[in-house]
């Protein structure tokens, strides 16, 4: 869905506070502005000029005030790899043993 199709639509923005979701609806205004409300502004401490991050999430849209670095990172485990000359094909080569490994270190003392 284009962002324009969300503008037409409204848009609505989920808040954890307290382990309990909250919900938030907002009105886009003119040229894709909208009002973050100042509860969240408080909590979040989001002040004016603060870049904030939206992420598509199958249909949905995920505003967080922090940068998420799941991007960056990945780029950095695929260049670790490239310069080990790792596959994805050896890492899944290994993957039923690592489990396997894991789940009796974690289970086998509980017993």
């Amino acid at each position: 869905m284009r962002f324009s199709e969300y503008q037409k639509r409204g848009f609505v923005m989920f808040a954890e506070t307290n382990s309990k979701t909250q919900q938030f609806t907002v009105r886009l205004r003119q040229r894709g502005q909208m009002t973050i409300p100042r509860q969240l502004r408080e909590r979040f401490s989001i002040r004016e000029g603060d870049m904030l991050t939206f992420v598509q999430i199958g249909d949905g849209l995920f505003l967080t005030p922090k940068p998420l670095r799941t991007f960056e990172l990945g780029d950095k485990i695929v260049d670790m790899m490239e310069k080990k000359g790792v596959t994805l094909a050896d890492l899944l080569q290994d993957l039923p043993k690592m489990r396997e490994k894991s789940y009796r270190e974690r289970y086998e003392n509980q017993a």
